[in-house]
């Protein structure tokens, strides 16, 4: 269904890019086979506009046109779709090559290996090569969650999802109904952000918590899509980077070397623990959860509460 679909497009995206004259639907429907096998002119009809409609959003422009006799026509002017040259410097060139060479996914790598291959004509240099190694250092973007491609294609789309979130501190996952809007790597983990419908307020969600299947829902945004989405500003005041004041914890030597790369001051205090001067901002409570028995939180009051009011709804699962 889907490539005969996509071949009775294709068909009449030539017809009409191919014309130089306006094309009635009778003509049309007598040049394309596929409109040939409808069963009626109501079926016919429903069809060809539904066609036009999906060309026109896949960016086709197509004129309609009066005759004096007041029959319709359709065509595709050529000099209305052609697009303008791509010129790109070297630097641009490459920039695009790199890129390419960070999408690991096997889904991508034949359309990035195809936009390379466009790119040389505009202008890549021929010597440069985006797969080969230039340094010690080799850029990746690691995509491991089965929830990343249908996150992108339902955020290309714009359609609401429903999944099964696990967070942090939660011994279950619970059902969430989402509008996602955009996902963004930050530091080796994929984030999507998008319209929390349970809780009609914007949210952030961590790939590797989801769990199960991410399935697609038909129905439209209920929410408008901000034009910036800062993914990895909100992932970083929840992670406490953006830190104001600061936090004493307890630490098992030996233990949460994250915490300690943070730490302003470091002091031992014997019997196998050390004590820890952290930055201490939004979201540090569920962080210091995820070392379980090794942290102790001494100070402020109020992060300590957080954190064993956190460590009570584990418990309780």
């Amino acid at each position: 269904m889907a490539i005969a679909k996509a071949e009775r497009l294709m068909n009449l995206a030539l017809c009409l890019l191919g014309t130089r004259r306006p094309l009635s639907k009778r003509e049309l429907r007598e040049s394309i086979e596929a409109y040939l096998e409808a069963g009626s002119d109501d079926s016919f009809n429903r069809m060809f506009e539904r066609d036009k409609d999906d060309l026109r959003e896949l960016g086709l422009v197509i004129e309609t046109v009066e005759n004096l006799d007041g029959e319709v026509g359709y065509l595709a002017r050529r000099d209305s779709n052609r697009l303008p040259p791509v010129t790109l410097d070297a630097e641009e060139a490459a920039a695009l090559g790199l890129a390419a060479k960070v999408w690991q996914q096997a889904r991508l790598a034949g359309a990035a290996s195809g936009a390379l291959q466009k790119l040389r004509a505009a202008g890549l240099p021929e010597d440069f090569d985006p797969y080969e190694t230039h340094g010690a250092l080799e850029p990746r973007i690691p995509v491991h969650e089965a929830a990343f491609e249908p996150l992108m294609l339902a955020c290309r789309d714009r359609r609401p999802v429903v999944f099964d979130y696990r967070k942090a501190t939660a011994a279950h996952p619970e059902l969430r109904h989402v509008e996602p809007w955009a996902l963004e790597c930050w530091r080796g983990h994929w984030y999507l952000a998008g319209w929390d419908r349970d809780r009609s307020a914007e949210r952030v969600f961590r790939l590797s918590r989801i769990t199960g299947k991410v399935r697609t829902r038909g129905a439209r945004f209920t929410a408008p899509v901000p034009d910036v989405v800062t993914v990895r500003e909100t992932v970083a005041s929840w992670a406490g980077e953006t830190a104001d004041r600061s936090a004493l914890i307890r630490l098992r030597a030996g233990a949460g070397y994250p915490l300690r790369a943070k730490a302003a001051s470091v002091r031992e205090l014997g019997d196998g623990w050390d004590e820890l001067e952290i930055p201490y901002g939004h979201g540090l409570d569920a962080w210091l959860v995820e070392f379980g028995p090794d942290v102790v939180v001494l100070e402020p009051a109020e992060l300590r509460a957080d954190v064993v009011d956190r460590l009570r709804a584990v418990a309780k699962g």
